[in-house]
């Protein structure tokens, strides 16, 4: 759950993602797991939800830290933080996240998607926007060019 105030906006990273409202200072506690919030799911769970639920969960669920086969999927902004190799955030504790740097009013937060998600990678970029969630690509339903396949390579 985001413990700052943020909006969600178009991104220059992709699609929208989440920006700071007021100035975050460097070491700022920013986002903490809440289980109330942050909604668990099962493998199978999401192998039972409609098409268009299990891509909704394919592009922002990530696994949980300590528990094999559940997936988070966060109720708030958090779920459009985008991935950058360099962010301004750290989610290494994966239980909470500090900003790394002063992050300013309107600039986007962003995280290291592999700090959470060991199975993290980037689709090609073609991939991206054209794609029918239901067509397979080398095995996995592609939802977009950056998401989580980890929820789709166990959801199937």
């Amino acid at each position: 759950m985001l413990l700052v105030e943020t909006f969600v906006g178009p991104s220059k990273i992709e699609g929208v993602g989440v920006f700071a409202v007021q100035r975050i200072k460097k070491g700022t506690l920013i986002w903490e797991y809440r289980p109330k919030l942050d909604l668990s799911f099962t493998k199978e769970d999401v192998e039972d939800m409609p098409l268009s639920i299990r891509s909704l969960m394919t592009r922002y669920a990530y696994p949980h830290h300590e528990i094999e086969g559940i997936f988070i999927i966060e109720s708030d902004n958090g779920r459009f933080m985008n991935h950058a190799d360099v962010p301004n955030t750290d989610f290494k504790p994966q239980v909470a996240a500090y900003a790394l740097t002063d992050i300013e009013p309107g600039e986007e937060i962003t995280c290291d998607y592999r700090e959470f998600d060991p199975n993290f990678r980037l689709l090609p970029s073609e991939n991206a926007l054209y794609l029918d969630p239901r067509r397979r690509v080398n095995g996995h339903k592609p939802a977009a060019r950056k998401r989580r396949e980890t929820v789709d390579a166990r959801a199937g």
